[in-house]
């Protein structure tokens, strides 16, 4: 099968090129700096010599988008608006002048476009879309409109030939350096990892094994389409989120953190506390009633693995 993955060099999709590429596919990555063989240069939102990839090809999966871990000034949101909108309607194109169209488009999206809730998990049959709740800084409406308009610019697409899917992915856990679970680690790891601003918002999370997994199941399942949510069936506060991720690396304390010290720790990180007060509880509705069998269900036996791996990587190779 030939992948081509737009957006492809950032932790996700490097999880998604070792996978597809140990599994002896041929996989083509978009990129703005290419340096590998198959790596094609894309500005990320106009037609060029790469929209060659695309035809002939069987299966495209976008993943470009600015980074949500930044401050989240206006420049910084119309930033990630553009930089999502514009990908997508750019491979929407490519593909719509296709003469061999790929079979299947996956598009990233995100578990944000959900509401802050406690009372009820979000599928995505019943789930409520965000972007009005009261209690919230007015800002966080900005994020919720960036999914939509990433999933419209997705769904406007004229490509009748290629079935689409909107990928509402939770934060993906692997042990790669720099990624989210690495940075949670870390803060656990020096006694930071409890409660934030009180622990109860929900934390949804995907292992990276289930992600490829669910990611080559939507390929193959050609009655799928639309929205379909990559988040693990089992999310969790974030006290005992921390708590089972302490627990995984044997530390028996972390010190909790009131929302104005969190506000404080994401202005000196150049992050935005949206990633750690927005109360994200999303579940995999379609995947599990399309039979799709998570090996990382539960967060405990999931943090486990990723501990387990994170150790060994740092562990120096005897010579």
């Amino acid at each position: 099968m030939k992948v081509v993955l737009a957006g492809g060099t950032g932790q996700v999709g490097a999880i998604l090129d070792r996978a597809l590429t140990a599994g002896g596919h041929e996989v083509v990555i978009l990129t703005r700096r290419p340096v590998r063989e198959r790596e094609v240069h894309w500005d990320g939102e106009s037609l060029g010599p790469w929209v060659r990839e695309v035809d002939g090809s069987d299966l495209v999966v976008n993943l470009a988008g600015r980074s949500v871990n930044c401050r989240y000034t206006p420049a910084s949101l119309q930033a990630m608006m553009d930089s999502r909108v514009r990908s997508a309607r750019a491979v929407g194109e490519a593909i719509a002048a296709a003469a061999l169209p790929p079979r299947v488009w996956l598009q990233m999206s995100t578990a944000t476009i959900y509401a802050h809730r406690f009372d009820a998990p979000n599928d995505e049959a019943t789930g409520v879309i965000g972007g009005a709740e009261p209690d919230v800084p007015r800002y966080w409406a900005y994020s919720v409109k960036i999914a939509k308009e990433w999933e419209r610019a997705q769904e406007e697409a004229e490509t009748p030939h290629t079935r689409k899917v909107s990928l509402r992915t939770a934060m993906v856990m692997s042990p790669d350096r720099g990624g989210v679970f690495d940075v949670l680690s870390r803060m656990a790891r020096i006694g930071l990892g409890g409660p934030v601003a009180g622990g109860a918002q929900y934390v949804s999370w995907i292992h990276e094994r289930d992600f490829v997994r669910a990611v080559q199941f939507l390929a193959q399942r050609d009655d799928l389409g639309g929205a379909v949510n990559l988040a693990a069936p089992g999310p969790l506060p974030q006290r005992a989120f921390m708590r089972v991720l302490r627990q995984a690396w044997g530390v028996p304390v972390g010190l909790p953190a009131t929302r104005w010290m969190a506000e404080l720790g994401a202005l000196a990180l150049r992050s935005d506390t949206e990633l750690l007060f927005k109360s994200r509880r999303v579940v995999p509705g379609r995947l599990l009633g399309a039979g799709f069998v998570f090996e990382h269900g539960e967060w405990a036996a999931a943090a486990a693995d990723l501990v387990e791996r994170a150790r060994r990587a740092a562990t120096p190779r005897a010579c």
